[in-house]
């Protein structure tokens, strides 16, 4: 749905393209019409930031938490033994996430393989489909880690029930597609967050399954719930069209400013021009330039040529053409382009250019080490 996300190095899955990524996410791809600030016809609209690609994610964080989960406490006693089982599960599958927390891979996928023959533990046999399905330090074996993932869905676990709907999602058939629908939702229902999500887009593009941008919302909000970052961005998006939901600007720059800050650049971006705009939130562009800037640094092209703007302009933050023409050329890097900064550079002497150039050259250098 949005920009890549920082993921830590604790969930192999989130490494991975998995799930929805073949989806286009034509309900949010277009950029809104934001009104342009009164009295900056010379500097042009800012205008919101297009996501490019829809990230699914298996969440192996907390293994087979939804089991486990906050809703166990309404269960009563097979919800509290239930819970209970689950602990003493994921203590013994520790080992092997100890393993690849460590750089092990091999080492997690034997003792993940070794867990799962011996007590048919779905969080183990969970965790040996994902090494197998990236093939960390391991070989890729689509057939093998299918056949873990189908293993533990079969016993209900969350993770492998989306880990197999992605699965089936990247399918050409239409049969597939719709077990995979089906099979978001039983585990979102499990409290699988990225598989709520999932159902989401799947009901906000009408591709797979009926265009409903109602229950789109209430699948979105089911995963935002549980700070799931491209479901608050895509619920905040929601609420800033009035798709689906009440048009409501404040509780979009709410849900935009959480899941900015749990890494979603993005959002980020979209913040930084609500807060620049005053839509929903108190003007303050100083407060935008900063906003504007961390989704730069972070690589989003639109924050790169949204922060070049303001650069040139001394809007929020001092008059700086060299470091705008920088920053400019980072995004046309990235093939993104912008004819008001075009003139701009133009415009600079062979001098500036030249330092700028050679600034784009150092932040690239540096943010590929």
């Amino acid at each position: 749905m949005a920009a890549p996300r920082h993921h830590t190095a604790r969930n192999p899955a989130r490494r991975t393209a998995a799930g929805l990524a073949l989806l286009a996410l034509a309900g949010l791809a277009a950029p809104a019409a934001w009104a342009q600030a009164p009295g900056v016809d010379s500097f042009g609209p800012i205008t919101g930031a297009t996501p490019t690609k829809a990230p699914a994610s298996i969440s192996l964080d907390k293994p087979g938490r939804a089991e486990a989960g906050k809703d166990s406490a309404k269960k009563g006693a097979a919800g509290d033994a239930k819970a209970g089982q689950q602990k003493a599960g994921q203590e013994k599958t520790d080992t092997a996430y100890g393993a690849y927390q460590r750089g092990h891979f091999k080492t997690a996928l034997d003792l993940a393989v070794k867990r799962a023959n011996a007590s048919d533990d779905p969080v183990a046999m969970v965790l040996a489909g994902q090494l197998l399905s990236i093939g960390y330090g391991v070989r890729q074996d689509s057939t093998a880690a299918r056949a873990w993932f189908e293993a533990a869905a079969a016993k209900g676990n969350p993770d492998a029930l989306f880990a197999l709907g992605s699965i089936k999602m990247q399918s050409s058939s239409t049969q597939q597609k719709d077990e995979a629908v089906e099979l978001f939702r039983k585990a979102a229902e499990k409290g699988n967050a990225e598989a709520a999500y999932n159902l989401g887009l799947v009901y906000l593009q009408g591709l797979v399954a009926p265009k409903e941008p109602a229950m789109a919302a209430d699948w979105f909000r089911r995963a935002a719930d549980e700070d799931q970052p491209d479901a608050l961005y895509a619920l905040a998006i929601l609420y800033r069209d009035g798709n689906g939901v009440p048009k409501d600007p404040l509780e979009s720059a709410r849900l935009l400013l959480r899941a900015s800050d749990l890494g979603n650049v993005v959002a980020t971006t979209e913040l930084a021009i609500m807060v620049f705009n005053g839509t929903g939130v108190p003007k303050d562009e100083e407060r935008a330039a900063g906003l504007f800037r961390k989704a730069a640094l972070a690589g989003n092209a639109i924050a790169e040529n949204r922060y070049a703007r303001i650069l040139s302009a001394g809007r929020g933050v001092p008059e700086d053409k060299v470091a705008a023409a920088a920053w400019h050329m980072m995004a046309k890097a990235q093939k993104l382009d912008d004819p008001m900064l075009d003139k701009m550079v133009a415009a600079l002497s062979p001098e500036q250019r030249t330092e700028a150039e050679n600034r784009a050259k150092a932040w690239t250098a540096s943010a590929t080490m």
